[in-house]
């Protein structure tokens, strides 16, 4: 199932005294925020934001949404989540993919068969792992996101083939 919309960032923090907000970004492209016109926060129910105005701080955005203009109205909103519509995405380069997009889908390993569910994704810098939560015992297996071990990603189909290294299980 396709996620309709992709969190990109999340309210921190307030700053200063007229309804900034500080954003922890949760993505790859931090610039990103600077082609938004608006927004969606995300609070079990969405509400739609027009942007003011995006600056950028210490790895951090920070983000004046009309109708946020003082404080207080700026704390009601902290926790909330940064979304946007999958359409307004950035297009992404062959062979990368949304983590929305990986979680969920069925892995097969190409020797040992069916293996579970990828139930999260770990970013580490280097390269992501990903968490496999097995089908008979409901153990996780962290497997590491490379081209060695990931022999396929069929997003339509739901679908992981990997090619497990030895010693992981």
């Amino acid at each position: 199932m396709e996620v309709k919309y992709l969190r990109i960032g999340k309210i921190i923090n307030t700053h200063g005294i007229k309804g900034e907000l500080k954003v922890l970004p949760l993505t790859d492209n931090i610039k990103r925020f600077s082609d938004l016109s608006y927004v969606l926060l995300d609070d079990e129910k969405l509400y739609r934001y027009e942007v003011e105005y995006v600056n950028y701080f210490k790895g951090t955005v920070l983000l004046k949404l009309k109708g946020i203009d003082n404080v207080d109205d700026a704390l009601k909103i902290k926790g909330y989540y940064i979304l946007i519509e999958r359409k307004d995405a950035i297009k992404l380069p062959e062979g990368s993919y949304f983590i929305c997009d990986i979680i969920g889908l069925d892995v097969q390993d190409i020797n040992k068969g069916y293996m579970g569910k990828i139930s999260d994704v770990i970013s580490t810098g280097s390269n992501d792992v990903y968490v496999i939560k097995q089908y008979k015992t409901n153990k996780e297996i962290l497997i590491p996101a490379l081209k060695s071990v990931v022999k396929d990603i069929d997003i339509k189909s739901g679908k992981m083939v990997i090619d497990m290294p030895e010693g992981i299980l």
